[in-house]
């Protein structure tokens, strides 16, 4: 058979497991396949982790195969026990909604969802009218307590509590899979490893109940060497919302990831051919930095847009030889009035969120860890005012050797 869109996924490094894996790589060579990817809601962005499940999407997309981006308005009422040591906190409906929204529009980005070319979907359309008696006696005889006893998302909270609540979860995620099937034709849901549990569900459920067939394939999680999970920063997640990551920190965090991981993103997060990633993931010593240079600049292209990656790379490039270009770095600013009154050093590093408390700044300082202008910091009382401020650019904060901070006089 000739190649297909299958042999692209896992020539790039996305597929972890499959449940026929001939039967979908033979499926995914001769028909279009509707298929899809759920999004619980927990939070107003997408994240880094998100964008792995995405770019495979829009490969599927290319490949002419029709995806549905579920959104989660009914599932992230209870959420997901997959990875928790601990229950979710609750949430109320109308912050859900309002996160369904925003990932709405973050998805339309990068699908095309006009012409019947995708669909968005939200669980919560049949999961918030369900009458309790008839959906235990249709979904939930098809599942045996012994078994999701053997799942490690419940297994591992047998100890410290699992609350039924949770264990619901399971058969509402197949659920969605087995409606998304009767209502549009879908016949396979992708998901990152965590979820394999949840849609093998999925799988057993329509396979049972309409004895038609259904299949599962898993991602990949973005992680680290020591096996943590890619996309924290010291802020916290590595969004896809500018507002809360900005481009230029987007660009920074994939510029400056470990060496090891270089050929892996740039399979998995770019649409470069693999001949070219694979020659950039070759690079040895200081020329590995050109590959994060294009890594960074590929990622930071599909997710913001040309225009937003060249200014990143020009002005991380600018940092980087010398030269302070600070507009497009992340900046603060305050009133004249407020630095004529002097700000100190931790007050500065706590606000920019470049230290998480009082105590976190005090360390990086005492352990040299902060430099003005290229000039380290000593004094943990070290107080600015206007005078300090050289140039119209603001006063350039760095922490460590490549996190940058711009604080600025408003007016």
């Amino acid at each position: 058979m000739s190649r297909n869109v299958y042999d692209i996924l896992k020539e790039r490094g996305f597929i972890e497991q499959a449940t026929h894996e001939d039967e979908i790589r033979e499926l995914l060579g001769k028909e279009k396949v509707t298929f899809y990817i759920g999004f619980d809601a927990t939070a107003d962005s997408l994240t880094a982790g998100h964008f792995l499940t995405i770019m495979a999407m829009m490969h599927m997309q290319r490949a002419g195969h029709k995806p549905i981006a579920l959104l989660g308005g009914g599932t992230t009422l209870i959420g997901d026990p997959s990875g928790r040591s601990d229950m979710r906190s609750l949430m109320t409906r109308e912050t859900i909604n309002h996160n369904v929204e925003c990932f709405r529009k973050q998805i339309s980005k990068f699908l095309d969802f006009d012409n019947d070319k995708g669909i968005i979907a939200n669980n919560a359309d049949w999961l918030l009218d369900l009458n309790y008696v008839e959906f235990m006696r249709e979904i939930g005889v098809h599942f045996s307590v012994n078994k999701m006893l053997t799942v490690d998302a419940y297994k591992n909270r047998m100890e410290r509590g699992l609350t039924m609540f949770e264990f619901n979860y399971m058969l509402m995620q197949a659920y969605d899979f087995y409606r998304l099937h009767k209502d549009y034709g879908c016949t396979m849901q992708l998901g990152g490893n965590d979820q394999w549990s949840n849609i093998i569900a999925g799988v057993d459920l329509i396979r049972r109940k309409e004895q038609a067939p259904a299949y599962g394939l898993t991602f990949k999680l973005l992680t680290t060497s020591d096996g943590i999970k890619m996309g924290k920063t010291m802020k916290g997640a590595l969004w896809l919302d500018p507002n809360k990551t900005t481009p230029y920190e987007f660009y920074q965090y994939w510029r400056n990831i470990e060496d090891v991981k270089v050929e892996e993103c740039l399979g998995l997060l770019t649409f470069l051919p693999m001949d070219e990633v694979r020659r950039l993931g070759a690079l040895e010593g200081s020329e590995i930095n050109k590959a994060k240079e294009v890594l960074a600049y590929e990622i930071t292209k599909i997710v913001h847009g040309e225009e937003e990656a060249i200014k990143a790379q020009e002005a991380a490039r600018a940092l980087f030889s010398g030269e302070q270009d600070t507009k497009n770095i992340p900046s603060t600013s305050y009133s004249k009035e407020q630095f004529e009154e002097g700000i100190d050093i931790l007050t500065l590093l706590v606000d920019s969120k470049l230290a998480s408390s009082r105590s976190d700044a005090r360390r990086t300082v005492q352990q040299g860890g902060v430099s003005i202008d290229d000039t380290k910091v000593t004094e943990i009382d070290k107080v600015f005012t206007p005078s300090d401020f050289n140039t119209e650019d603001g006063l350039l904060i760095r922490k460590g050797k490549k996190t940058y901070h711009v604080f600025k006089i408003e007016g």
